[in-house]
């Protein structure tokens, strides 16, 4: 038979029959439902955790399937193949960390008779794109006692929500003329909490004007119904993040729409993969790191030594006697993490040929970084061929892109920390629209190509290298 000379990427929806429709259509539910719940990284690491306690997983390295957490916003899980852990690991790794806003230490102000919070942004956001939408509060309180507070506020229909106010065209003539860049101040990103202040007694002593007094009724308020003084702000982690659950987009419901994609699509179609797989091959690992879209520092962040500390009790509890140092150097990795979808209406920043598209599979990027590939880990060509081998004879589609023009697109994934240790890593995930907007957008085609690939990377047969 005469093979295919030339190449040409698979499109899912000419190829998907009725009841692989169906499935596509079953896990994009499950992953809405995940966006839903899982707005940040402390949200997510949680649902993970208790995804792996239903299925087995322990935190005693002693047994078949374990985990640990970090912090509650990291975390590893492994479980044991027929392989010899000496063989090394099939390893997929993503972040759990989105772009979004954070209160400042101390937030709370009053001006022109509002109360706003200061933020922060964190991450790479268009900041135009945080105005005058429904945002909702997320996070943890820590008071002084060491009494940890969750807040989830804004989500349900009879919460309150909270805002950044734009400012009207009708006074915009100068911020209208500005670069993006210039025209929207981050001093300027500041959450409306609250608006009403305190009715006046009419006693004759108390007329003299309270200073700030829609703060003052706030933190009353806020003490009332939470018990929370202003210093508590201090001690908190808040984040400001769209309101609302993940949805179906278009006539024919083939995308899912919703916010924190980046890279949370990678952690629930790890997860989901890892599961599902036959424990056949290598023993196979999830990692989940924080921090990556503000340089992946950190304690619970890729440059940290939480993977590294965590290999060495499993090595020690699985396979005594082994360095860890040669467990990871035998390991391959997946840094699983997005690309940037063409995008219909921009695509003169992408270079079409090395593009990927909605629709076709994950994408391998077999180089990230930017300007000369600086900050990037290049993968090798043989690690490469063996995953085209493996998806190809799984009739799994895939595609190879980078991220825009060169000298004009790039950005980082966690694949080089892994690299740092010799292991053979190459970054692989599906392809987005709006990436890091509060509403991203997915083709649910994708979504379950993506769990496919990772699902037959961990169950991979061991090759010669």
């Amino acid at each position: 038979m005469t093979p295919h000379l030339a190449y040409k990427p698979k499109n899912i929806w000419e190829h998907a029959d009725a009841k692989t429709r169906n499935n596509m259509a079953a896990l994009a539910q499950r992953y809405m439902d995940f966006l839903t719940r899982c707005k940040t990284e402390r949200e997510t690491v949680a649902h993970v955790r208790q995804r792996l306690l239903d299925n087995g997983y322990q935190e005693d390295f002693g047994t078949d399937r374990v985990f640990r957490c970090l912090r509650g916003k990291a975390l590893f899980a492994a479980r044991r193949g027929r392989v010899p852990l000496d063989k090394g690991l099939a390893l997929v790794a993503a972040h759990a960390d989105s772009p979004r806003l954070d209160f400042k230490q101390r937030p709370i102000v009053e001006q022109a008779c509002v109360a706003q919070a200061k933020t922060h942004y964190y991450g790479g956001i268009r900041k135009y794109q945080w105005l005058a939408r429904p945002l909702a509060l997320h996070g943890v309180v820590v008071r002084e006692s060491g009494e940890v507070l969750p807040v989830v506020l804004g989500e349900e229909t009879d919460e309150p929500v909270f805002c950044i106010a734009d400012l009207l065209p009708h006074l915009a003539q100068q911020q209208v003329k500005q670069p993006v860049s210039e025209a929207f101040d981050a001093e300027k990103l500041n959450v409306i909490l609250a608006h009403s202040c305190q009715q006046k007694s009419g006693d004759k002593d108390e007329e003299k004007e309270t200073k700030d007094p829609v703060k003052t009724r706030l933190l009353e308020l806020l003490h009332e119904k939470y018990g929370l003084t202003e210093e508590d702000f201090i001690t908190a982690e808040l984040q400001a993040v769209p309101v609302g659950p993940a949805r179906l987009v278009g006539f024919d419901g083939s995308l899912v729409g919703a916010y924190g994609q980046d890279d949370r699509i990678c952690v629930f179609t790890a997860l989901e993969a890892m599961l599902e797989a036959e424990a056949a091959g290598r023993s196979m690992a999830l990692m989940i790191w924080d921090k990556e879209e503000i340089g992946s520092d950190g304690a619970t962040g890729a440059s940290s030594r939480f993977l590294q500390y965590c290999m060495e009790d499993l090595v020690r509890a699985w396979c005594p006697g082994v360095p860890p140092s040669h467990v990871l150097l035998e390991s391959r990795a997946l840094s699983a993490d997005v690309n940037g979808a063409l995008d219909p209406d921009y695509q003169d920043v992408h270079e079409k040929q090395n593009a990927a598209l909605l629709g076709y599979g994950p994408v391998f990027c077999k180089y990230t970084g930017s300007r000369g590939k600086y900050g990037a880990n290049d993968a090798d060509a043989e690690f490469f061929g063996e995953l085209r081998g493996l998806l190809n004879a799984r009739a799994i589609a895939w595609q190879a892109a980078e991220l825009g023009k060169v000298d004009h697109g790039g950005g980082g994934t966690v694949a080089l920390f892994l690299a740092a240790y010799g292991m053979r890593v190459i970054d692989l995930g599906p392809s987005l629209l709006s990436m890091h907007s509060p509403f991203e957008l997915a083709s649910i085609a994708d979504v379950y190509a993506t769990k496919q690939a990772y699902q037959a990377f961990f169950e991979a047969p061991v090759q010669q290298n």
